[in-house]
């Protein structure tokens, strides 16, 4: 089953990073989050991602081109240029890469990428959110309802700390814990390739409004509640989080 990882953003709220580098691509513990995401995938067995390509497109096809002998050891005959990889990484991946435009929307990114998918089931995921969910329950979720789309509901990260009082005492302080209401999009969607018949106004097709909303008013979407650890590096502040988790080894989407 194909793995699509929308990758094509302009990161403007990240543009600390982003002047110079695709979203997808900034680092976390030294390797690009879009690293960390295909390693989640892969962890439960699936290694053929699609990834469309938009604002900053070639870094990342550079990052691919060039990861075998990054990650390899090499040997050189210096004679005739010939060159042996020594293997160092055991990654069976397949990966490819679509340019997707600039300035095309994720619903038109997606329906870019309708002859790649070869009409099969598809999972799809955002180039900026880690989380533990376990990927096979997801997918065994969606099997048993039947239904065109499963999109991963998630508990927000609250910004702030919250507090409770006797008084003026504070007798309880928890320093930005998820809210305990409310649900929203996380991501990490399986799509039946019916959601292409909801993807026909071109480029501009945002997936999270018309699309979606069309598909749950017929009933089509399914939510996968998800309780556990989900982060969208979204700001400078979302990395530093997301840094100080993987350097402390308490990074809970390292199943890997």
């Amino acid at each position: 089953m194909k793995v699509v990882i929308l990758a094509g953003g302009l990161g403007t709220r990240i543009s600390e990073e982003t002047s110079t580098i695709p979203k997808p691509m900034i680092e976390v513990g030294g390797q690009p989050i879009l690293s960390h995401i295909m390693k989640i995938y892969s962890f439960y067995g699936f290694n053929d991602f699609v990834i469309p390509l938009g604002y900053k497109g070639h870094i990342i096809k550079d990052y691919f081109l060039n990861f075998h002998p990054v990650n390899s050891d090499i040997s050189v005959k210096l004679s005739n240029g010939a060159v042996d990889y020594h293997s160092t990484h055991d990654f069976d991946w397949d990966v490819r890469m679509v340019d997707t435009g600039l300035h095309t929307m994720t619903g038109g990114r997606v329906a870019r990428l309708r002859t790649a998918l070869e009409n099969d089931t598809f999972m799809l995921t955002y180039g900026d959110g880690v989380s533990d969910v376990n990927i096979s329950e997801l997918l065994d979720f969606h099997r048993s309802h039947g239904k065109l789309v499963t999109m991963t509901a998630v508990r927000p990260p609250a910004r702030f700390g919250t507090m409770s009082f006797e008084g003026d005492k504070i007798t309880e302080f928890k320093e930005k814990p998820q809210t305990g209401e409310g649900w929203i999009n996380g991501g990490f969607f399986v799509c039946e390739p019916g959601i292409f018949d909801y993807l026909k106004d071109g480029d501009e097709t945002v997936l999270e409004k018309a699309p979606l909303e069309n598909i749950a008013k017929d009933g089509e979407l399914m939510a996968y509640r998800h309780d556990g650890f989900w982060k969208c590096m979204d700001t400078l502040r979302d990395k530093m989080q997301l840094c100080e988790l993987w350097d402390e080894s308490k990074a809970p989407w390292k199943k890997w």
